[in-house]
């Protein structure tokens, strides 16, 4: 019979794990983290010693499942992007509208819009070497550039629907989709202006990140094509075209999957025009083409076009170089997946409901319990999505208590989901690996950041509820 706080025993040694494994040893990720999560598994009772290996098998092969094809695809699109111009031409183009003094303002808003409709992973995919060629073509501030693009994109991940983890909590708690929306753009913007912008400026004045190589391009390469003159740089439509195939793909399987979920419930000038038949008729053909596996490969394939046709090489050497970003690729796609891996061991271990079930009773308003709940679920096990679910269920049957909209209580969720991102959650290696930084400086920029969003949203909430609260 398991110990009743073997849970807690667990997480604890997990921690400790990583951090003597990670930070104390220096161990290649990849390596700390499995034997972290063999750890935690062998000490989990809830988990049979003999299963051990298996489960981490079966978590590393499902994480995988889901980011490898994408990460490598990215691999290929930032590598094509940068050694052909396009991502500097992207950058000229911004900076001409903003100004090169306000710079971050083109990335911080580019992210925050592409994380509506596609999942923050591909959105630092896509948005990585843009921050890389701007600092490479500014000189500066890329400590500023990597927090803007963090920020946005994880800002609108756990508060705006169609994304994937507010849209599955309003579902839960059975919230009006348009008033979710609505809400969590008001609650979405403070939070990515605090955590990108200002935290972003504070932190760049200490904190200057050189620029690594990364995703295959060298930092001497990427100094070269800044000094290129723009007639020698693919044109702005075709520079932007993989990234505006990768969206516009995901965006349309996003829609329509949404509008035929929500049928019922839209307005009755689009419901006398577009009827469900038709929608239920094209969503195969959006289902395969927005798939971020299908969308990404096609604009991978796009960029490295792109890449052939503007460069003077050779095919062979083209082929070998799109093989070298792969080889790179295939080293981020693991250690990515070996994190969420060691995330699942602290969820198997019970890690979340003994969390939960220990906070659910705390005595606070349903506002912030919500948010201590899943903050807590989310450091302990990682995963952002997870944290909100398991939340909205344990919260879900208290909605009667609620003086104010139920989309609030969404919000509150999303804040505490997304606290803290450290070593046991797949995007904080996502963003370390692509970003080209270290651990320590992941740390600074990615895991305080997802923590002043959580904070400033749960603030935004309890202030937005207590002026407006649409009961």
């Amino acid at each position: 019979m398991a110990y009743p706080h073997s849970p807690l025993v667990a997480f604890i040694v997990g921690v400790v794990a990583v951090v003597l494994l990670l930070v104390y040893w220096d161990l290649p990720a990849f390596i700390g983290l499995m034997i972290a999560a063999l750890i935690v598994g062998l000490i989990a009772p809830q988990v049979p010693a003999g299963k051990v290996p298996v489960k981490i098998a079966s978590a590393f092969g499902e994480e995988m499942a889901g980011i490898g094809i994408p990460i490598l695809m990215a691999a290929v699109i930032g590598k094509s992007m940068m050694a052909s111009g396009a991502a500097n031409r992207i950058v000229r183009a911004s900076t001409s509208l903003t100004g090169r003094d306000n710079a971050e303002y083109a990335l911080w808003g580019s992210s925050s819009l592409l994380s509506i409709p596609v999942f923050f992973d591909n959105v630092f995919y896509l948005m990585a070497p843009l921050a890389r060629s701007m600092r490479s073509r500014i000189g500066k501030n890329y400590t500023l550039f990597i927090v803007v693009v963090g920020a946005g994109g994880a800002t609108t991940h756990v508060f705006v629907p169609p994304t994937p983890g507010p849209l599955a909590v309003a579902a839960q708690i059975g919230v009006n989709l348009g008033t979710t929306i609505l809400i969590g753009l008001a609650v979405a913007l403070p939070a990515a202006l605090v955590a990108g912008i200002l935290y972003g400026h504070w932190i760049n004045k200490r904190l200057d990140i050189p620029l690594r190589d990364s995703m295959d391009t060298s930092g001497e390469e990427m100094e070269e094509l800044s000094e290129r003159p723009t007639s020698a740089l693919p044109g702005l439509f075709e520079s932007l075209l993989p990234i505006l195939l990768a969206v516009f793909l995901v965006a349309a399987n996003t829609a329509t999957s949404t509008l035929r979920d929500s049928y019922g419930d839209l307005p009755v000038w689009f419901t006398s025009t577009v009827s469900r038949s038709t929608l239920n008729g094209i969503s195969p053909a959006t289902s395969l083409l927005g798939d971020s596996t299908f969308a990404l490969t096609a604009a991978a394939v796009v960029a490295a076009l792109t890449y052939l046709r503007t460069r003077d090489i050779s095919q062979p050497a083209w082929s070998d170089e799109l093989t070298e970003a792969l080889k790179n690729g295939g080293n981020i796609a693991a250690i990515t997946a070996t994190g969420g891996a060691f995330g699942a061991m602290l969820a198997a271990a019970g890690v979340g409901n003994y969390i939960s079930a220990g906070l659910k009773d705390l005595g606070l308003g349903l506002l912030v319990t919500a948010w201590v709940i899943a903050a807590a679920v989310r450091v302990a096990q990682g995963s952002a999505t997870v944290a909100m679910l398991t939340t909205a269920g344990i919260v879900a049957p208290l909605t009667g208590q609620l003086t104010v909209n139920p989309a609030y209580l969404v919000m509150a969720i999303g804040a505490g989901g997304n606290i803290f991102s450290w070593y046991n959650d797949s995007g904080f290696w996502l963003v370390k690996e692509i970003g080209g930084l270290t651990q320590v400086e992941t740390l600074k920029t990615w895991t305080v950041l997802t923590t002043i969003i959580s904070v400033t949203g749960l603030v935004t909430v309890l202030l937005l509820s207590s002026v407006v609260p649409l009961a």
